[in-house]
């Protein structure tokens, strides 16, 4: 039973891996070793086993494309001992001992993203498109509306029926009869992994759990006619997406514990003390984003043990084997006998892997400065993840590499603030910028520790002011290479898609009509706002709706060809999307005709989702501006007693206080400027410039009063 922090060890590495790229195969008795198999973007598959703490090979392959998904597979209620491999648009099955018995080439015109296996079915997904094959012929086909990131089937022996279920990126599960869309369930965030609950869907066959890029983890069940949600648990922690799930006993009290990898390296137990909602019971850090995950007895015959495979193909088990063992002292003699020989052997390979190296640094040397030296410049891999987070309305920049990274440049053609992360222990500095001649508002460079290999930054952007952000990585290998990844930073960057809006609200509407096709409107609204699919939606028209992270404002998008309407109860959403809409068709030659309908009403309620944030956000201000004066009394007087209560609560909060107001750098500078921006649309739709009364707004907005604010908004006139 796991008490307290468990052994881990590390058995081998092979090369990165991607997402749900490792599994264990059956064993061959009760309590005996399984096997590990696991594909490499190498287009490797290694498969071995341990014997005495070492890892001893079974099979591997030659090289080729890399693997994108490995499942195992076999007979319905047979030991599922086949292997199968998705590489490029196509999938290979191996027998456990290393033949290869299948290669079949499907009609995908992309590579194959997921892959689900059930008897003689075979279920794939590229970014857009489902297969369903049986026995390597075509069953059916769907086109998604956003993209698949897994597919799952619900067990056929327990449901009767065939049902696939989608993962999709617009926060939606969909389930499918055949090549139709049987219903959509909404999540509260993009599904990145999807698994069976309890390894088989439970009882009923007819559970899955979901995990999230945002951290959140769920269970439904998928019926035949709707959908019931059963738990949901958040991510208070703020912890990284989950990238893989699976269920075993690895408590040993008979229940199944639900073990979940997380893309900042976070493992977790989760155990069911409760008959209903999940309780985290253990978890464990490790340094790298983790992408595959198992239960079951690897090291040692009898202890049952978890299995991680991380980002750059490091094997990693956390055992329940007992570190130090109950017993006589030959027996502690033995152990010390074994560690010992073991640590001569590690030793014997590191030295003699130091001398290889040593020598092929100075082959490489001779061969560069020779008269017929060809430039070799290395690669490697990086794993990078850009994406809005809705709780502090900032943008998270995850970069994970394969190697330690040396360092990382950041550069920015459109104002953005760098905020500070708790994870990141690089140091940061930063070079003046001249904003006028080359576009350059940011250049920021982080310096990283020895052996760090993930580094994650976060940024907030402006909305309305839209451009690129660059990360210039560099790793720590000889010759000095890197690799530049380019980020767009979107005119409405801080919008969200959600499932629906509040439609009593008072809403400004904008509506463009031209000679501008389904699919030229799409690209245009794709180019503003985060969240859209890059593929033209099915159908004549769609609606999509988005929330602003930042102020709570909603929009709500519907186009078809010809026409588009967009509903926004702020004023200044309306007002970027009539500029960047109106500068994409010119670029086109297309000429718009543009109407729009303001509601004068919408400016008040804007005003008031605003204002509690002005008001915190200028409290916390003078509070942090007082903390020094104040200290300088308390070390004057001897104590803080003779201060009235609230300038003592201020003292003790003194270090929360600061904290927050280093996390959010110029908060207040940008709600003084969206009450700006909005009051300048506002007269902008009616014909006049007021950017003349804008110091008048901001001596106003210093007094942070509401009902003053609204009255002055509606006598500038």
């Amino acid at each position: 039973m796991l008490a307290g922090p468990v052994n881990g060890r590390v058995f081998r590495q092979v090369g990165v891996t991607a997402q749900k790229t490792m599994r264990l195969l059956p064993a061959s008795g009760r309590k005996a070793t399984q096997k590990v198999v696991v594909g490499d973007q190498d287009g490797v598959v290694t498969c071995f086993g341990i014997k005495k703490g070492e890892a001893v090979p079974v099979f591997k392959t030659l090289p080729g494309q890399k693997i994108s998904r490995l499942e195992l597979g076999g007979a319905l209620n047979t030991p599922q001992e086949k292997i199968f491999v998705a590489t490029g648009s196509e999938v290979r099955g191996f027998t456990k001992r290393g033949k290869q018995f299948l290669s079949f080439e499907t009609n995908l015109t992309e590579s194959i993203k997921a892959m689900h296996i059930s008897g003689a079915d075979l279920f794939l997904c590229a970014s857009y498109i489902y297969n369903h094959y049986c026995d390597c012929k075509d069953q059916h086909y769907y086109l998604s509306g956003d993209k698949i990131n897994d597919v799952l089937c619900l067990p056929v022996d327990k449901v009767n029926c065939i049902t696939p279920v989608l993962a999709c990126q617009d926060r939606v599960l969909r389930v499918l009869q055949g090549s139709d869309l049987l219903y959509e369930v909404e999540v509260p965030g993009p599904p990145t992994v999807l698994a069976l609950n309890n390894g088989n869907g439970g009882d009923s066959g007819e559970e899955i759990v979901y995990g999230t890029s945002d951290g959140k983890l769920g269970l439904i069940q998928i019926t035949g006619s709707k959908p019931i949600p059963k738990w949901e648990i958040g991510n208070e922690k703020k912890r990284g997406g989950i990238l893989c799930i699976d269920s075993f006993d690895i408590l040993g009290d008979g229940v199944k514990e639900l073990l979940v990898g997380r893309d900042d390296g976070a493992l977790e137990i989760y155990n069911f003390e409760s008959a209903d909602d999940p309780s985290l019971r253990y978890d464990h850090a490790l340094s790298e984003s983790i992408a595959s995950i198992q239960g079951g007895c690897v090291g040692k015959d009898g202890y049952d043990e978890i299995l991680a495979s991380t980002y750059s193909g490091w094997l990693t088990g956390l055992t329940t084997e007992p570190v130090h063992r109950e017993g006589g002292s030959g027996e502690e003699l033995k152990l010390s006998q074994e560690m010992q020989s073991k640590i001569s052997s590690l030793r014997n390979e590191l030295e003699h892997l130091q001398m290889k190296v040593l020598q092929e640094r100075e082959k490489y040397q001779q061969s560069s400065q020779s008269s017929t030296a060809v430039s070799s410049v290395p690669t490697f891999s990086v794993n990078d993840k850009f994406t809005l987070n809705k709780d502090d309305a900032s943008y998270s920049l995850i970069l994970e590499v394969q190697t330690a990274i040396d360092n990382v440049l950041v550069q920015s053609d459109v104002p953005i603030d760098l905020l500070d992360v708790d994870k990141n222990s690089a140091v940061v500095s930063f070079s003046s910028c001249d904003s006028e001649p080359n576009s350059n508002f940011l250049l920021a460079t982080y310096r990283c520790q020895a052996n760090t290999m993930r580094l994650e930054l976060k940024v907030r952007s402006i909305e309305g002011q839209y451009g690129t952000l660059q990360a210039y990585v560099t790793p720590r290998i000889q010759p000095k290479t890197c690799q530049v990844h380019q980020y767009q930073i979107k005119p409405l960057s801080l919008h969200q898609r959600t499932h629906s809006i509040d439609h009593d609200r008072p809403m400004n509407t904008l509506t463009l009509k031209g000679q501008f096709s389904f699919a030229e409107i799409h690209s245009w609204v794709a180019f503003c706002l985060p969240e859209v699919p890059e593929k033209t939606p099915a159908g004549e028209s769609i609606t999509f709706y988005f929330q602003n992270t930042f102020l709570g404002t909603q929009l709500e998008s519907t186009y078809r060809k010809g026409e588009g309407c967009f509903k926004s109860d702020n004023i200044s959403t309306i007002s970027i999307l009539k500029d960047v809409l109106s500068k994409e068709a010119t670029k086109r030659k297309i000429n718009l005709n543009i109407s729009y309908d303001i509601n004068e009403e919408s400016v008040r309620h804007t005003l008031k989702l605003i204002h509690p944030k002005l008001e915190y956000q200028q409290l916390l201000a003078k509070k942090v501006h007082l903390i020094d004066a104040l200290r300088e009394l308390q070390v004057h007087e001897g104590n803080a007693d003779f201060l009235l209560p609230e300038y003592r609560s201020i003292l003790e909060e003194a270090e929360q206080l600061l904290e927050e107001y280093k996390r959010q750098p110029a908060h207040l500078e940008r709600l003084y400027g969206m009450i700006t921006d909005l009051f300048i649309d506002k007269f902008k739709f009616k014909g006049t410039n007021v950017k003349t009364k804008v110091p008048l707004l901001l001596e106003i907005l210093d007094g942070c009063d509401q009902d003053g604010l609204i009255a002055f908004f509606e006598a500038a006139a």
